[in-house]
């Protein structure tokens, strides 16, 4: 009866998400249906833009905030009339099930000419892995890194970490006052490779490691790897207590709140505490390993595809071609304080500036972004070993194992 009722609330979801009609019978306007996970009113105001450009056009964004309903009403959309003209589309291993499925037109630089500026490094993530072309135009780069209350440090005599041991000196200074040193919490398992990319990229040598494993010179067994995933359990005494039990909702909470000074997160935290926690001085480091400086991991967010059944090809790809424009680059930095996919983009944003100069200087390849393949992906498989590893029941190299033994059934 429970999958019954999932099946109705899904297929109530997607009828409900269809636009009821394409052409306003009243104003002559076309509308364009936009799916997406992101905040639905930043996107009302950005696209209301291209609508004063394009009086003829009205642009309708849909918003899903849970991840995996967005994925599995945005496919099952596609796979029937109900889908929109244009949708926000994962990267690379997870875009692959709607290219493979010919759910998506292919782009090229003919209908959308600002593909041909990107970096490849970016483009390379709206790719069939099989085919080789593009299916999507990629709207963001995001980082990985320490944010951390300014106010805080200042009040407890505290500046951002030049070595390992100014960091564990500074979280037992603010552990000894009561303060959570690190707002991060294990409950919800997809934040546990993101944060050990965070803490452990340097560790293990970023990039060239990636390229080893890839190239099967290397396994994640490797004592670099453990080592850079076991910073979880060395840092485990500055996490909130009971860790595994915390939710990445209670660590938002704990650093908007004051409570907790640092939170591990992706860049995508800044508009979010910014909203939320108005009066929070934000500042964000990378942090640094026993070894020297740290490395920032990085990835493309995903990219805005054309569902090959939209019965307004032309005008789909007219709005794709100004998503990849660099005037709506600027826009979607300037509104949402994330760094646009979009080459040539210079952000307004003080701190922005402060993390593009660090990622320009030590950026590196978010790691889990290339291992996502497989069923279940090695992405699942290790966010629960982690998990596990967190909870004490498993060690480092026996999590690590974990994720050789998922990775060899695809790779």
């Amino acid at each position: 009866m429970r999958l019954a009722a999932a099946a109705v609330a899904l297929a109530m979801a997607v009828t409900a998400c269809a636009p009821s009609a394409t052409t306003s019978a009243d104003s002559g306007k076309i509308t364009l249906s936009v799916w997406g996970w992101g905040p639905e009113a930043n996107y009302d105001k950005m696209f209301a833009e291209y609508e004063k450009l394009h009086p003829g056009i009205d642009v309708d964004a849909r918003s899903f905030t849970t991840a995996t309903e967005y994925d599995t009403i945005l496919s099952t959309g596609l796979a029937g009339d109900s889908g929109p003209d244009l949708a926000w589309l994962r990267a690379g291993a997870n875009l692959q099930p709607l290219v493979e499925a010919g759910r998506l037109l292919p782009l090229d630089a003919k209908d959308v000419p600002g593909l041909a500026a990107y970096d490849e490094k970016v483009l390379r993530y709206a790719k069939g892995d099989k085919d080789g072309k593009v299916y999507g135009v990629p709207f963001a780069v995001q980082t990985l890194q320490v944010i951390y209350n300014k106010k805080i440090f200042a009040d407890n005599g505290l500046t951002p970490p030049k070595t390992y041991a100014d960091m564990i000196s500074a979280a037992d200074k603010l552990k000894a006052k009561g303060i959570v040193p690190f707002a991060f919490g294990g409950k919800d398992d997809w934040m546990l490779p993101i944060v050990a990319g965070i803490f452990g990229t340097a560790h293990w040598g970023g990039d060239a490691f990636i390229a080893d494993v890839k190239a099967k010179r290397k396994k994640f067994a490797d004592p670099r790897f453990v080592e850079g995933i076991d910073q979880l359990n060395k840092l485990k005494p500055y996490f909130p207590d009971d860790v595994a039990g915390v939710s990445y909702t209670d660590a938002q909470i704990l650093f908007s709140s004051g409570k907790a000074a640092m939170f591990p997160g992706g860049l995508w935290e800044l508009n979010f505490f910014g909203e939320h926690a108005k009066g929070v001085d934000l500042g964000v480091f990378t942090p640094p390993t026993p070894e020297g400086e740290g490395v920032m991991p990085g990835f493309t967010d995903g990219s805005y595809g054309v569902n090959v059944k939209t019965r307004h090809k032309a005008e789909a790809l007219k709005f794709a071609a100004w998503l990849a424009s660099k005037d709506y680059g600027q826009l979607y930095t300037d509104t949402l304080r994330i760094f646009s996919a979009v080459p040539g983009v210079t952000p307004k944003d003080p701190l922005l500036n402060e993390v593009s100069a660090t990622f320009a200087q030590r950026g590196g390849t978010y790691f889990m972004n290339e291992f996502a393949y497989g069923n279940p992906t090695s992405a699942t498989v290790f966010s629960k070993a982690l998990q596990e590893m967190l909870l004490g029941r498993i060690s480092a190299e026996e999590a690590a194992e974990q994720l050789d033994k998922s990775v060899a059934t695809w790779l």
